[in-house]
């Protein structure tokens, strides 16, 4: 005899089935989702009304008459059973995006990230995401996740976001929980770099392919890896730390522009400035690095070490390039070359079909990737696509609304449980 448990967990699975084929095919009739599925049409019936009650799907209207009994009715996921938000913490800008569970982004909003110590950034990250739900018309206890982009990596028994440099006090212990308790919502603290490669795999640059990176250059350098279209985070969620690739002599005056005080020049904020594995950032080497060799500080320390005094930006260096002046020309030849390394070496390891160039720096691809492809060129002969973002600066917020519409989905049917 089937259990009553057995009974439970079938219906739950039949209408987590039936969801899943309206968030995918769009409105559907009954009897198409019972063809599609293989399930029996009173199974459908009794599925979709149990989800119309508890608000997950709806009605939309009714397919054409042929002339011959009733018009079937068609049923949708319903969007507005659940709000998803994505945040993108970096160290200039803080920017917020609410969503619905169809993805659709109601609204968003940006703001200059002027936090001292992580009680700033919680209460500035908790008052932007209020902000912009509020002005969405989304009533906040409707917010069901939110997933957060940031430098570093989260260490995922303690919660605590290790090697985010960038971010005065953001690493402390208990400084993700104390922003769970501000925003009331299920939380995931993720990689920005990370983000950004799964939101252009989504909606970008990766779309469709199987193996790509993201490289990030901004106030760091880090790259976030897709296989499968799935993230490949490695043994300590470090993998794509390529700002710790060495780099040149450590003792090298114009390689050690420390990327914890420069101007990213864009947006991109950067994943690096974080150790690999689980070592602490204080005793990780910051010299001789790939990230001090080409983040932004050391585009701005270059163009100085030329004689372009007057560039206060990295922005600035790359604006000039593009009037044609020589100097600025030369730094941004030097600069891709430096990322020909980062390249080279990711091109060795992981053999990508596709490499995507982002990131408040990497932004610049009209300037980069023709000098790039070259000097890829003379240091190795795996030579994957190199392609520009078609993100932007949008790349990480992207992935955060993705990954937090995800996990709202789930959360909404989990809570309704069922019953």
């Amino acid at each position: 005899m089937e259990s009553a448990w057995n009974r439970t967990v079938l219906r739950a699975n039949n209408e987590r089935l039936l969801l899943g084929r309206l968030r995918a095919d769009g409105a559907t009739s009954r009897a198409e989702l019972a063809r599609i599925t293989g399930l029996s049409k009173p199974t459908v019936s009794t599925a979709l009304g149990r989800l119309e009650r508890a608000g997950l799907v709806r009605e939309v209207g009714k397919l054409a008459s042929t002339g011959r009994g009733r018009s079937p009715v068609l049923y949708e996921a319903d969007p507005t059973a659940g709000y998803a938000l994505g945040i993108d913490i970096g160290r200039s800008w803080i920017r917020a995006a609410v969503a619905d569970l169809d993805g659709a982004v109601l609204g968003r909003d940006n703001e200059r990230n002027q936090a001292e110590d992580a009680d700033a950034l919680v209460a500035a990250v908790g008052a932007l995401a209020r902000r912009v739900t509020a002005e969405a018309g989304v009533e906040w206890p409707k917010v069901l996740h939110t997933v957060v982009g940031s430098p570093g990596v989260t260490d995922s028994a303690t919660h605590e976001v290790r090697y985010a440099v960038n971010l005065p006090g953001w690493g402390r212990r208990g400084a993700t929980d104390l922003l769970q308790r501000e925003l009331g919502t299920g939380l995931a603290v993720e990689n920005d770099a990370n983000l950004a490669a799964l939101g252009e795999y989504w909606a970008g640059a990766g779309k469709g392919c199987e193996l790509f990176v993201y490289l990030l250059v901004g106030t760091g350098v880090g790259s976030g890896i897709v296989a499968g279209g799935k993230l490949f985070l490695g043994a300590h969620g470090a993998a794509g730390e390529i700002g710790y690739l060495p780099w040149g002599a450590a003792d090298e005056p114009e390689n050690s522009a420390g990327s914890s005080t420069g101007n990213d020049g864009g947006s991109g904020e950067s994943s690096a400035g974080r150790s690999s594995g689980g070592g602490s950032s204080s005793t990780a080497p910051r010299r001789g690095m790939l990230e001090d060799a080409a983040a932004g500080d050391a585009v701005l320390t270059l163009a100085h070490a030329r004689g372009l005094i007057g560039a206060d930006s990295a922005k600035a260096v790359f604006d000039a390039a593009r009037t044609g002046d020589p100097k600025a020309l030369e730094v941004v030849h030097l600069e891709a070359e430096r990322l020909a390394h980062g390249v080279a070496a990711v091109a060795a390891v992981l053999d990508p079909a596709r490499v995507v160039l982002g990131g408040g720096i990497g932004d610049n691809a009209d300037l980069l990737l023709d000098p790039l492809r070259a000097a890829l060129g003379r240091l190795t002969p795996l030579r994957p696509e190199l392609v520009p973002s078609q993100l932007g600066g949008d790349a990480v917020l992207r992935g955060a609304i993705a990954t937090a519409v995800t996990a709202a989905r789930e959360a909404v049917f989990e809570a309704w449980n069922g019953g």
